[in-house]
């Protein structure tokens, strides 16, 4: 009994201290500072800097294949930001945080994706940005410098993430 007692106990105390993590303590950028070079090349083939795409609004996702919640937004990202924004300057650049081109190109042939996707096998673009936690969302303006920095998946959230881009986009 008194075994049992402690382990509850420290179940409580581990799931207290998870509970009590703010996801932005994680967070490397700030809003408001310009966004960090890099360089990437996406499933296609595609090789870009981030710098490329100065002068256009830019949404950075970061995600990983075994991700619930990132499983729910990418489609959202597909439909709504995507499909929609595309041609009115949107660049969309999704990051598979941890997999490389071989694991995103067997699971984009069942998801049918059509935005650009880049491996980020070692995570050395992700920590350019965070150290912890995915999905993240960052949207960069015309002037590259970040303005929205996002954790997790929410209706809510979400559409907050397409009104920002939006505004950057008038």
């Amino acid at each position: 009994m008194k075994k049992q007692f402690v382990i509850l106990l420290l179940s409580l105390a581990i799931c207290y201290s998870c509970a009590e993590e703010n996801p932005n303590d994680y967070n490397i950028t700030k809003v408001g500072q310009n966004v960090p070079e890099f360089s990437f090349t996406t499933l296609d083939g595609n090789s870009a800097s981030i710098a490329d795409f100065k002068g256009q609004t830019v949404l950075i996702n970061f995600f990983a294949t075994w991700c619930g919640p990132c499983m729910k937004e990418l489609p959202e990202v597909q439909k709504q930001i995507w499909e929609q924004l595309k041609d009115e300057g949107v660049v969309v650049l999704t990051f598979g945080r941890g997999h490389s081109a071989e694991d995103l190109e067997k699971w984009n042939q069942k998801r049918g994706f059509t935005f650009p996707i880049s491996p980020d096998e070692d995570k050395s673009i992700y920590s350019l940005f965070f150290s912890k936690y995915i999905p993240r969302n960052v949207v960069v303006n015309k002037e590259g410098k970040i303005i929205l920095q996002e954790f997790g998946f929410s209706e809510k959230g979400f559409q907050h993430l397409i009104e920002t881009i939006k505004k950057d986009l008038e």
